[in-house]
């Protein structure tokens, strides 16, 4: 089925591998025009071509408003951003976690989406079909032990999304956040075999405790989370805005 993103201008961050790579390819597919940045420089070759595809840190404020501010004249204007950088920051209990690593993970996380947002929205009051996705995550919801830069910053994206749905409502711009729960791929892995290490116990354990508390016992494939973002990013999605949206099959706690 068509979206209605045909010739779409869109900007996806973190979009050269992963959860980004996915959404990045499925606007393509719809015939959305895209730019994105990512800090791997490598990924970025293996990309299709783009309208601007830019190495960059997202917690470098000056490199990455300024990649926002390029990729939108380069677009021509916008109508999506999505909001997609992120990091996975320590695993640790809270008084072995350092302040540079806490900084860093919100930096990414959160600081990354207030900086994106704050330099597309005036294109974005120009376009006919304005939206927003941030991502955030299970843990915005419900918490994670020895995560907390990471569920900190993903609850403060929750908060970013309901003010700004708020705030631009007027401007008919839709602000909305994913929350993904267990997602299949390789960062998934690197996270549970680093609570898996911190608790001493083994990666099988460590997967089957997880999947112990979501209906759907299985990881989510990336594609499921694309496709709520192109259906928000679509005009069948013109009226949902301010909501927390969970892709998780019913995930109902991080261990």
């Amino acid at each position: 089925m068509e979206m209605g993103l045909k010739g779409a201008k869109v900007i996806v961050t973190a979009g050269a591998a992963g959860i980004g790579r996915v959404i990045l390819d499925r606007f393509l597919a719809e015939g959305a025009t895209v730019a994105t940045c990512d800090i791997d420089p490598v990924a970025l070759k293996s990309l299709p071509p783009l309208a601007l595809a830019e190495a960059v840190d997202v917690a470098d404020e000056a490199a990455f408003t300024g990649f926002i501010d390029r990729a939108i004249a380069t677009l021509g204007g916008l109508d999506c951003l999505v909001n997609n950088a992120g990091i996975a920051g320590p695993t640790a209990p809270i008084e072995e976690i350092d302040s540079a690593s806490w900084r860093r993970t919100l930096d990414v996380v959160l600081t990354s989406q207030f900086l994106a947002i704050s330099h597309a929205v005036t294109a974005l009051r120009a376009s006919a079909n304005p939206s927003i996705v941030n991502m955030s995550s299970v843990a915005g919801r419900v918490g994670f032990a020895l995560r907390t830069p990471y569920a900190a910053a993903k609850w403060g994206v929750i908060g970013l999304t309901k003010s700004l749905a708020i705030e631009l409502g007027e401007d008919g711009i839709r602000v909305n956040a994913i929350l993904p729960g267990l997602v299949a791929g390789d960062r998934q892995r690197r996270v549970l075999e680093a609570k898996a290490q911190q608790r001493g116990v083994s990666y099988a354990e460590t997967e089957a405790e997880a999947f112990r508390y979501a209906s759907l016992k299985e990881f989510v494939p990336p594609e499921a989370i694309a496709d709520q973002i192109l259906f928000l990013a679509s005009p069948a999605g013109r009226f949902v805005s301010g909501q927390a949206i969970s892709v998780c099959g019913d995930l109902k706690m991080l261990v």
